[in-house]
């Protein structure tokens, strides 16, 4: 397994992001609660200049923070191609389990050339749950780390359910 280093970020719809610290990264966005566009865009914008390489978003209509943080990063280029160092993988997981959403982070959400080492989650909910969220977040990638228990999932079956 890769080395990484994992942190949680609280953000209530419509609150101030944290100060912006730009540092290649991998942002797994999960939404539960209403947002509304301009907040949404916002947030984007953050999520874009902050270093993210790779973002995932699970939850509430995440389809639509995939295309949100794609027009961020293309806005940031003027419209015009954005240089391969700065593209933003970006997915969306409406039908997968969070715990799904944490597997294919730790083996797809790679860049080509960049090593991404830090996982943020960034938790849009009213109530803190980041003792809650890491310890799933930890659990799954202990599970990879011990794929040849009995009482874990395989691997191959975990590809084949993210991928059926």
């Amino acid at each position: 397994m890769r080395e990484e280093v994992v942190e949680y970020v609280h953000l209530p719809s419509g609150s101030e992001p944290p100060a912006l610290t730009f540092q290649h990264r991998r942002v797994i966005v999960i939404i539960e609660q209403e947002v509304d566009d301009d907040w949404q865009d916002q947030i984007s914008d953050w999520i874009a200049a902050s270093g993210c390489l790779c973002m995932m978003a699970w939850g509430r209509d995440c389809s639509s923070w995939d295309d949100s943080v794609d027009h961020s990063n293309l806005a940031r280029f003027d419209y015009r191609e954005v240089p391969d160092e700065n593209f933003i993988m970006t997915t969306w997981h409406d039908d997968e389990l969070l715990s799904e959403v944490f597997f294919y982070n730790q083996m797809c959400a790679f860049h080509p050339t960049i090593d991404l080492p830090l996982v943020t989650i960034l938790h849009i909910s009213e109530t803190n749950q980041s003792e809650n969220l890491l310890r799933e977040y930890q659990k799954e990638r202990l599970a990879l780390e011990n794929d040849g228990e009995p009482e874990q999932v395989s691997l191959i079956q975990k590809v084949r359910n993210l991928f059926s």
